[in-house]
């Protein structure tokens, strides 16, 4: 097994100051030329060095969209169910779309980081690849529901919910869910011995919208559980939506409005 490469102090510190987006980048490109000269260890030298050659030639590492995901498919335990085939069709589905070639027409001089389509598929609601601030953000869901199974007031499903959604109540202490609170995370599912909880509808949220920047935005969710049917053609949605709206390669967030995300909500 190769041997992972050491960084020195001041070299994770300069590291930790690139931006989040471009840092994982950044960070493997470090240790790869580090690598290339003979090194095991990298400085704030080696940092400095690539650091100035990839933000020079920026402009040849953009592909004009970004899907970033979690590492819920490398054993999550939060994990609801795997997203990975939804994350190949969409990238065949930006790919195919050349978003590229319309930014190349619409921007004055290279393309940074930011003129890319951002999107994130996060494979639970915690949401560590940040779908809340990319412009389009994927996060799975499963709706719980109660069957007929027999409630047995353990109390686990209880214990299991972080939102305080799921309460015991009547002479049976059926279990009732708080859908305003709940975040469909599948726990109290997975919590319950007896059956008496179980998912009732599984597929995904979608938020729209999202940004960082000078101006940020949270993004705003679409009501309702998609499949993944669902959710490509929403994609697709929103590429046919940026092909006409942009003009300068403008964030996709900044050209959709509240009134234009009211539209998509109702068709």
């Amino acid at each position: 097994m190769e041997k992972p490469m050491e960084w020195t102090e001041q070299a994770e510190d300069a590291i930790a100051k690139v931006p989040f987006f471009v840092r994982k980048k950044v960070r493997k490109r470090v240790e790869k030329e580090a690598a290339q000269t003979g090194k095991n260890q990298v400085t704030l030298g080696e940092v400095k060095a690539t650091q100035t050659r990839f933000l020079s030639g920026m402009d040849a590492e953009i592909k004009g969209y970004q899907v970033e995901t979690c590492f819920g498919s490398e054993g999550c335990p939060n994990r609801i169910a795997s997203a990975d085939d939804l994350v190949e069709q969409i990238e065949a589905l930006f790919k195919q779309e050349d978003i590229l070639s319309l930014l190349r027409q619409q921007v004055k001089g290279d393309l940074k980081f930011h003129h890319e389509f951002r999107v994130a598929v996060a494979q639970c609601p915690n949401g560590c690849s940040q779908p809340q601030i990319k412009g389009i953000g994927i996060i799975s869901a499963a709706r719980p529901g109660v069957t007929e199974e027999a409630c047995i007031g353990c109390g686990a499903c209880v214990d299991a919910c972080q939102e305080g959604a799921i309460a015991l109540t009547g002479d049976g202490e059926q279990p009732e869910i708080d859908f305003d609170r709940c975040l469909m995370c599948a726990k109290c599912v997975k919590a319950c011995p007896t059956g008496t909880l179980a998912t009732a509808t599984q597929g995904y949220r979608v938020q729209l919208g999202g940004r960082l920047g000078r101006h940020p935005r949270l993004a705003m969710e679409l009501p309702g559980i998609h499949t993944q049917t669902q959710v490509i053609e929403i994609v697709k949605q929103c590429i046919r939506f940026y092909r006409e709206k942009s003009r300068h390669g403008e964030r996709f967030s900044n050209l959709l409005t509240r009134a234009e995300f009211e539209k998509m909500v109702q068709k």
